[in-house]
C-alpha cells in the first residue's frame, strides 16, 4: 500500500512540476531572488496575489535541480485531497529528496503545524513555502517562531518592469543616488510615455498575458470576497462591505479616514474599522501612511490611506481616477520597500529626516520651505536640478 502512494506522488507531483517547469522562463528575475536565503532549512515567500512568487521558486528549481533532489508542490493540488503533506515530505525524503517547495500554503489544513513537524523530523531537508494570504502566513508564522524566515514581495518596480516588458535594463539606485541626480536611463531618451503605461499596466507580471483588467479585478475579489473573510470568519454581507470600503478608498484624493463618517457610509461599527484597514493591507489592497510615533513599520497613527498600487487605482477609479493621488500613490508604493515611510507634518512625505512634496511639473518650494532637508518630486519632467527631483526616477529603488 504504502509503495502505491509513492507511484501516484510519482504520476501526479512529479509530473505537474515537469508542466510548471516547462512554463517557466528565466530571462527575468525578481527583486526578491538574490535577497532569499534560499540555503536556510526553512523560508516562507509571501506576497499579493500575482506578484510572481511561483515563478521565482520555479526559477530557482529550473537553475538548480541538477545540483540536488528538489520537488514542486502545489497545496491544493487534487492529491493533497487523499495524502497529508507531511507523509509526502517523508516519502520523498526516504527517496533521497533534498528540498521541497510548496506553493500556495496556506490553501493545506494545518499547514503551519505539519511545517513544525517537517521542520522537527528532517533536519537535513530544505523547506520553501509561499503564500498569497498574508494574514494566514502571518498567523500561522508566529507558530513556527524561530524555525522560520518570512520574506515579502511585492509587485514590479518601474525599473523591473521596463526589464520584463521592454528589455530596457537599468542599474538600482538608492535614495541617495537620486537626490544626487546620479539615476539615468541611458538606454532611451524619454522615459515618460513608458511611465504612464507603468502607471497603468505594469505593477504585475502578468500584465503581458492579455486581459489585464479582468485579471486585475479577479485578484481583486479573491483577495476581498475570500482570502479577508475565510481568514476574519467573516460573513458574505460584511465581504461586500469590505468591498464598499475599497470603492470608497478609490475614490479619495487620497482618502483620511474619519471614522464616524465612513461607518455610517459602510454600515459597520466604528470600533471594527481600523481591522479592516489592517486585514485590506496586509493582503495588498491599500497602504496605510503613519506618522512618526511608530514609523510603518510601528503603531503610529494612520494618516492617510492609499490604494496599494496605482494600477489598482485606474481599475477603481476609471475616469474619477485623480492624477495627484496617483503620484503619491506611485511615490509611496516604491520607497516602501527599501525604507520606512512616514507622513510628514508640513508635506507629503518624510523618510530619514528628509520632507517630499510630490506633485506636477508646476509644483512649488512653498510647502517645503521650513523643512531641514526638502525636496519637490515633480511628475512630468525628465531630468532635475537642486532640490527637484523627477518623479519617475523612484521607481528604480528595487
Amino acid at each position: 500500500m504504502q509503495q502505491k502512494n509513492i507511484t501516484i506522488m510519482d504520476i501526479s507531483l512529479i509530473e505537474f512540476m515537469e508542466s510548471q517547469l516547462k512554463l517557466t522562463t528565466s530571462t527575468f528575475h525578481r527583486y526578491m531572488y538574490d535577497q532569499v536565503s534560499w540555503e536556510s532549512r526553512m523560508f516562507g515567500l509571501v506576497g499579493p496575489r500575482g506578484v510572481g512568487k511561483s515563478t521565482m521558486i520555479l526559477q530557482y528549481i529550473k537553475e538548480n535541480r541538477d545540483k540536488r533532489h528538489m520537488l514542486y508542490v502545489a497545496a491544493d493540488h487534487l492529491y493533497f485531497s487523499t495524502h497529508t503533506l507531511i507523509a509526502t515530505v517523508d516519502e520523498f525524503v526516504k527517496d533521497g529528496g533534498e528540498q521541497i517547495f510548496i506553493d500556495e500554503i496556506h490553501k493545506y489544513e494545518n499547514w503551519s503545524r505539519e511545517l513544525k513537524l517537517i521542520y522537527d523530523s528532517h533536519p537535513d531537508l530544505k523547506v520553501g513555502f509561499t503564500g498569497s494570504s498574508i494574514l494566514d502566513i502571518t498567523k500561522g508564522a508566529s507558530d513556527l517562531s524561530r524555525r522560520t524566515l518570512i520574506y515579502t514581495m511585492q509587485g514590479l518596480s518601474f525599473r523591473e518592469y521596463l526589464a520584463l516588458f521592454h528589455n530596457i535594463n537599468a542599474p538600482v539606485y538608492t535614495i541617495n543616488d537620486i537626490l544626487e541626480h546620479k539615476a539615468k536611463l541611458d538606454a532611451i531618451n524619454h522615459p515618460l510615455p513608458l511611465f504612464r503605461d507603468y502607471l497603468k499596466n505594469g505593477y504585475y507580471p502578468f500584465a503581458n498575458e492579455g486581459g489585464y483588467e479582468m485579471r486585475m479585478r479577479q485578484v481583486i475579489n479573491q483577495t476581498m470576497e475570500v482570502d479577508i473573510p475565510q481568514y476574519a470568519n467573516m460573513n458574505a454581507s460584511t465581504g461586500r462591505k469590505l468591498k464598499k470600503l475599497l470603492a470608497v478608498i478609490a475614490q479619495s484624493v487620497p482618502f483620511k479616514p474619519v471614522m464616524e463618517s465612513l461607518a455610517t457610509v459602510i454600515g459597520v461599527s466604528r470600533n471594527v474599522l481600523p481591522d479592516y484597514f489592517l486585514y485590506m493591507e496586509q493582503a495588498g489592497m491599500i497602504g496605510q501612511l503613519r506618522d512618526d510615533t511608530g514609523g510603518i513599520r510601528g503603531l503610529g497613527k494612520v494618516e492617510k490611506v492609499y490604494l496599494d498600487n496605482t494600477n489598482l487605482a485606474y481599475v477603481l477609479g476609471h475616469e474619477s481616477t485623480d492624477i495627484g493621488n496617483i503620484r503619491e500613490t506611485f511615490f509611496y508604493n516604491q520607497m516602501r520597500v527599501t525604507t520606512d515611510v512616514i507622513s510628514s507634518r508640513i508635506s507629503d512625505f518624510e523618510i530619514d529626516g528628509k520632507t517630499f512634496e510630490v506633485g506636477g511639473k508646476s509644483k512649488k518650494q512653498k510647502q517645503i520651505q521650513n523643512a531641514a532637508q526638502g525636496y519637490v518630486v515633480k511628475d512630468d519632467i525628465e531630468t532635475g536640478h537642486a532640490n527637484i527631483i523627477p518623479l519617475w526616477q523612484f521607481g528604480l529603488t528595487y
